[in-house]
């Protein structure tokens, strides 16, 4: 047991790898309200158990959720079904992986958040603003990863449109029609019994499919995010922050090699369009170390 603790922690204190990260995040979560039903159901206090995940779910209705503004970023954290948490946990880890190759860790938990943020932004909309869904929003409470995850399908979809899966029984599947039959699936739903959840992953595509537009463009959405992420981990990990002093005689100088160090925009989009025609391993090694280059800034 102490090594699966020591696990966890090296994770998130020496690893670098985002996908592993958000799935322990979500699978942590998920155990923890396992504990607590079992726990709670068994000594009859199931209230515990109520109260916790109402805590945790997004409501619908807009003025309890002003109640509990930070449901927006908790709901996509939280599942209580196990095939739900399995769905999203794979999906996260087969294109999650794909978006950490080619555009870095803070990209992919850019997407992450504000797959999620947008999700729940539609939700809210539709749920207050629509007739149709009015009279639900008294009583609905959304939970699970869903809308975080599609944003990350559709935005490696975007990117390597023509990068292909191996599916069972279906065999090699580019992953733009494996996105676009989410999508339409989660259109087909928004009036169903989840109506509110395939709303939300609308939420999530549509700003997965931004996010890289406008990537290509040479804006990154996921700016504030790297911010607020920059912002908590210098304030937990208790380093005091680094001052560089710099030598008059040589700042021009240094300031030139970093510049030529890091590729422009142009370039990145060369690659990512060689990357879309002929694949990853069609780079040359000097285009893949230019890729690495700009996933680190």
């Amino acid at each position: 047991m102490t090594s699966i603790f020591d696990d966890i922690r090296h994770a998130f204190t020496r690893g670098s790898n985002a996908v592993t990260q958000l799935i322990l995040i979500n699978v942590i979560v998920f155990v923890s309200l396992i504990l607590v039903r079992t726990i709670s159901f068994l000594t009859g206090f199931s209230s515990v158990y109520d109260l916790i995940t109402l805590n945790l779910g997004m409501p619908a209705h807009i003025l309890r959720f002003l109640f509990k503004p930070w449901t927006i970023i908790t709901y996509f954290f939280t599942h209580e079904q196990f095939l739900h948490i399995i769905f999203n946990m794979l999906n996260l880890y087969w294109f999650g992986q794909l978006i950490r190759e080619y555009l870095g860790n803070k990209k992919l938990v850019s997407l992450y958040m504000l797959g999620g943020l947008a999700g729940g932004l539609l939700y809210l909309l539709f749920y207050n603003l629509i007739p149709y869904f009015e009279h639900r929003a008294a009583f609905s409470i959304m939970i699970g990863a869903s809308a975080s995850v599609l944003a990350i399908i559709v935005a490696a979809a975007t990117l390597l449109p023509d990068y292909t899966f191996n599916l069972i029984l279906l065999g090699p599947v580019r992953i733009k029609y494996i996105a676009a039959f989410l999508v339409v699936l989660s259109i087909s739903g928004a009036v169903g019994d989840n109506a509110g959840g395939n709303i939300a992953h609308l939420g999530g595509a549509v700003i997965g499919f931004i996010f890289i537009k406008q990537l290509q463009r040479g804006t990154d959405l996921g700016k504030p995010i790297h911010a607020v992420n920059d912002f908590f981990q210098g304030l937990f990990s208790g380093r005091p922050r680094m001052k560089a002093t710099f030598n008059r005689t040589n700042a021009t100088g240094a300031a030139a090699a970093g510049t030529a160090s890091r590729p422009n925009q142009s370039e990145i989009d060369l690659i990512l369009d060689k990357i879309s025609a002929s694949g990853y391993e069609s780079l040359t090694k000097e285009e893949k170390q230019k890729l690495f280059r700009a996933s680190q800034k």
